[in-house]
């Protein structure tokens, strides 16, 4: 599955790549590994869900 929503991504996904910027590359792959994995709106609800967020958002070549 190919997203820009990085909350789908992280309760979707057991697995989230990171591409850089173009030329796209692997920049970086996140194994996903949340407790009591449910449905993708129980799954946001995970401990771990603020933590993969925050780091992967840190990952991403973003500027307003």
């Amino acid at each position: 599955m190919v997203t820009h929503d990085l909350a789908e991504a992280i309760s979707m996904a057991d697995v989230v790549i990171v591409l850089s910027k173009r030329p796209s590359k692997i920049k970086n792959i996140y194994k996903i590994k949340l407790t009591n994995r449910s449905n993708p709106i129980e799954n946001r609800k995970a401990k771990e869900f603020s933590y993969y967020y925050d780091l992967i958002w840190k990952d991403i070549d973003y500027h307003v």
